[in-house]
């Protein structure tokens, strides 16, 4: 590792490791989390929040509180244009300039910009697609996930691994269909909820009373709807959201993959369990627009040539099909889905 991947390190103890490590996940839905993690850290309840303040405001920790699940709440889809290099930038600020596209991302590939849609029903979600398409002259690849096989950013950080999930032994994988006509069909509390923690938890002993607080609820009330959006899949986890950039993990590729469709679910099942694959997920093929992939993969790594060195391991002996492998190059927007939009249904 370089020096710079190691100055995030500098001053950190083995409580802060597993807070960063094993706190990324599980965090108790309990009126003072923080009193119970610091009892199976063996501090006391302040100096557990001041270190996970300590580590958000050095960025190591995006945010405190939940990760939120937009395809089980509204419609996303995943969507690219291939932006002409000088109107590149021009066409860039058409698209993030829609609140409901919260990841923009340049990739070396003919389809050169990529971006995720969010919105709270499938006709909602459609027309900006419509819209920028009108507005920018580019044609849209659209890309809905059907299968998720495996979806999570959570890994141990604090270690020499070349590559994300390297340190995991073990990942439980299904094939979870998703449906583009998805609807939460959240209570107005839950609504109101997840409107409140879009952007995390405040970072206070009583996380989940200040947040009652805010919508006007009873603490209790919250902490319900907390475990039951949790059960539903609404919530994916809760916990100390890492930054996986400045941990060192900034080399990711997206690599897509041409898969017999009878041979989906076993191939994405089965990839999804590998340690070094983030993510693992179906989304359709559109030959009308020389697009024959089906199986999508992401693989973060510290250094390009460990990321490089498991795609070429999928390739050879799991995946052995054709596919592409476009680079991440330049992030252009990444904001979190704006559940106002989500939980409203439509506009």
């Amino acid at each position: 590792m370089s020096a710079l991947e190691d100055d995030w390190r500098t001053g950190l103890d083995d409580v802060d490791a597993t807070l960063i490590d094993d706190y990324q996940s599980g965090f108790p839905v309990v009126e003072r989390p923080f009193r119970v993690v610091a009892a199976e850290l063996g501090i006391d309840e302040r100096e557990a929040l001041n270190r996970v303040r300590r580590l958000r405001e050095r960025g190591v920790f995006r945010r405190f509180g939940a990760v939120l699940n937009p395809p089980v709440i509204g419609s996303s889809t995943l969507a690219a244009v291939r932006a002409p290099e000088d109107r590149f930038d021009e066409v860039a600020s058409v698209i993030n300039d829609y609140r409901q596209v919260n990841h923009n991302y340049r990739r070396d590939h003919e389809w050169n910009m990529w971006f995720v849609v969010t919105a709270g029903s499938r006709e909602t979600r459609d027309r900006i697609l419509d819209e920028i398409e009108t507005r920018t002259g580019c044609e849209v690849l659209n890309l809905p996930m059907l299968t998720d096989y495996y979806i999570d950013l959570e890994f141990p950080v604090v270690n020499s691994d070349r590559f994300a999930r390297e340190s995991l032994t073990h990942t439980d994988v299904s094939a979870t269909r998703i449906s583009e006509d998805a609807k939460g069909n959240l209570s107005a509390l839950e609504a109101n909820l997840l409107v409140e923690i879009q952007d995390g938890f405040p970072l206070s002993e009583t996380p989940y009373r200040d947040v009652a607080d805010a919508i006007d609820a009873d603490v209790d009330e919250v902490l319900d709807a907390v475990r039951r959006l949790l059960d539903d899949g609404c919530i994916k986890r809760i916990g100390c959201i890492v930054n996986h950039v400045v941990t060192g993990f900034h080399n990711n590729c997206m690599v897509v993959w041409d898969v017999p469709d009878d041979e989906l679910d076993e191939h994405g099942v089965a990839v999804g369990q590998l340690p070094y694959v983030t993510l693992c997920y179906h989304r359709p093929r559109r030959p009308e627009q020389d697009w024959s992939y089906s199986l999508f993969t992401m693989i973060h790594g510290r250094e390009a040539e460990a990321v490089d060195e498991k795609i070429d391991e999928l390739a050879t002996e799991h995946l052995p099909f054709a596919h592409e492998r476009l680079y991440s190059t330049e992030t252009l927007k990444q904001t979190g889905a704006q559940y106002e939009e989500l939980v409203a249904g439509d506009e």
